[in-house]
C-alpha cells in the first residue's frame, strides 16, 4: 500500500533523512521516498498506516504533517 503525505518545513537533504529515519521505524513500513521541493513523503507499507502514527513520526523528526495528498 502506498500513501503520500504533505510535510511542511523540510528544506534540505538532512530534513529528508530525518523524516525518512523516523517514518521508516514505524511497523510495516517498507519504503519512504521524500521529495523536499514539493514536501511530499510517499510511504510504502505492508498494511494501511494510521495517519496519527505517521504524524507523530514526522513530529519527532522536527517537521509538520499537514495532510494526505490526493
Amino acid at each position: 500500500m502506498q500513501t503520500t503525505y504533505l510535510v511542511k518545513g523540510m528544506t534540505c537533504g538532512h530534513c529528508a533523512g530525518a523524516v525518512t529515519q523516523e517514518v521508516s521505524a514505524l511497523p510495516g513500513v517498507e519504503n519512504v521516498d521524500v521529495a523536499v521541493d514539493s514536501g511530499k513523503v510517499t510511504v510504502t507499507s505492508a498494511d494501511e498506516l494510521q495517519t496519527d502514527s505517521v504524524r507523530e513520526a514526522v513530529d519527532e523528526a522536527g517537521y509538520e504533517l499537514v495532510g494526505v495528498a490526493g
